[in-house]
């Protein structure tokens, strides 16, 4: 594959750097304040566009539902956000708590994410403001109310110290798919290698996905013949299942109680020639074959239905995969939940305007978010198809969602 002429890089110091031929990726990170710091990160950035995180840390009192406001510099707009609502009023924009991220324990933080638009230079903000308060300072101390008196007319009572809330237990997220999903440092970068930066540090993600596989080649990897059945399947021969299977289901380092198994596939396997092919009744029969081994470990299966390419009619991005209703029949079948990331993907597509293009992407917001392909992600566009899988987990109620950030 040819991969993009223009790389995306990622810094992690507070100064904003200016790359060779004008294009700058930046962090920034406001003073602390008496009741909160922020972290804004510029993730990428192209000739009229960029892509933005904020983290917003609380140093005060707890708060149950939040504001932050900043202001735009001259030539900047914001076009898309996610896990906030984002509001611009002249240079003035609000960005505001989404319903399951409204509440910010003292010590805990928040993240969301956007996309913007610039003319010039992009300067990052320089003063930021919760819920009214501008982050410049250390947190204040107070101390404590005195307690009232206590009249005499009995015995004391010994105070009841609270439970503390059980902590979630440590948990490990296996993940099967193929080279959108996959771990890569560079083009093409798959959703799940950037997974993790949406989940606490009690999870542990194990990415097992492989580029340019079926979901029978993946799980029968050297093992899947030329040769079609009478069925019109590809026949595996000996069946025996390749090792990142059988790393998943071994009884003492695998897959156990309380983990997770994200599965997604379709991509490649409508190829019509062996050892990819794939029919559709063969798909969901191996969909629940893993779903199944997975249940039986008391582990919890996720299927995730293939995340579109970028496919336009007009300016419109339109979907191009197979195997959607496959995944959600096999879902519905072995009782696991399914994240439909395709139509995810696709309204994400339309939001950021990437139709129409002219198929160049190397440049621009389209080439901000793709390989220089209509497939393939850059870690920009990696990183917030990611994001769509974690706001379908809260959005569903599926259990993974505990442990997000």
């Amino acid at each position: 594959m040819k991969t993009s002429r223009r790389r995306l890089a990622l810094l992690a110091g507070p100064a904003l750097v200016v790359l060779a031929g004008g294009f700058g990726i930046a962090t920034a990170e406001a003073a602390t304040a008496p009741a909160c710091r922020v972290t804004y990160t510029v993730t990428s950035q192209w000739n009229t566009g960029f892509g933005a995180d904020v983290t917003v840390t609380n140093l005060g009192d707890p708060v149950n539902g939040w504001t932050l406001g900043w202001t735009l510099a001259a030539g900047q707009g914001i076009t898309q956000a996610w896990n906030a609502t984002v509001t611009v009023a002249g240079s003035a924009v609000t960005a505001t708590a989404a319903s399951y991220n409204s509440s910010v324990p003292a010590g805990g933080s928040v993240s969301f994410g956007f996309t913007g638009s610039h003319t010039g230079a992009n300067p990052v903000p320089a003063t930021f403001v919760f819920n009214g308060t501008t982050c410049t300072g250390p947190a204040a101390t107070t101390s404590p109310p005195a307690p009232s008196p206590t009249p005499c007319t009995g015995p004391s009572t010994p105070p009841v110290t609270p439970s503390p809330t059980a902590a979630p237990p440590k948990v490990k997220v296996w993940m099967a798919g193929d080279s959108t999903m996959m771990n890569a440092a560079a083009c093409p970068i798959g959703w799940g290698s950037q997974f993790a930066g949406y989940l606490t540090t009690d999870v542990t993600v194990q990415n097992s996905a492989v580029g340019g596989r079926s979901v029978q080649t993946w799980l029968y990897e050297g093992n899947v013949t030329g040769t079609r059945n009478s069925a019109g399947e590809c026949v595996v021969s000996p069946a025996t299942y390749h090792a990142r299977w059988t790393a998943m289901l071994d009884a003492t380092t695998g897959m156990r109680a309380g983990d997770y198994l994200v599965i997604q596939f379709g991509i490649n396997d409508g190829d019509s020639a062996c050892p990819r092919h794939v029919g559709a009744a063969r798909y969901q029969e191996l969909l629940g074959v893993m779903a199944q081994a997975a249940k039986a470990r008391g582990a919890k299966p996720i299927l995730v239905t293939p995340v579109a390419a970028v496919t336009c009619s007009g300016s419109t991005a339109v979907g191009n995969r197979g195997f959607l209703t496959e995944t959600r029949n096999a879902a519905t079948a072995n009782g696991v939940p399914v994240i439909d990331l395709h139509q995810r993907s696709l309204a994400l597509y339309n939001s950021l305007k990437l139709c129409p293009n002219n198929g160049d992407y190397t440049a621009g917001a389209v080439g901000a978010f793709f390989c220089n392909d209509h497939t393939h992600f850059e870690a920009a566009g990696a990183r917030q198809i990611a994001g769509l899988v974690a706001t379908a987990l809260r959005e569903q109620g599926i259990g993974l969602a505990a442990y997000l950030r």
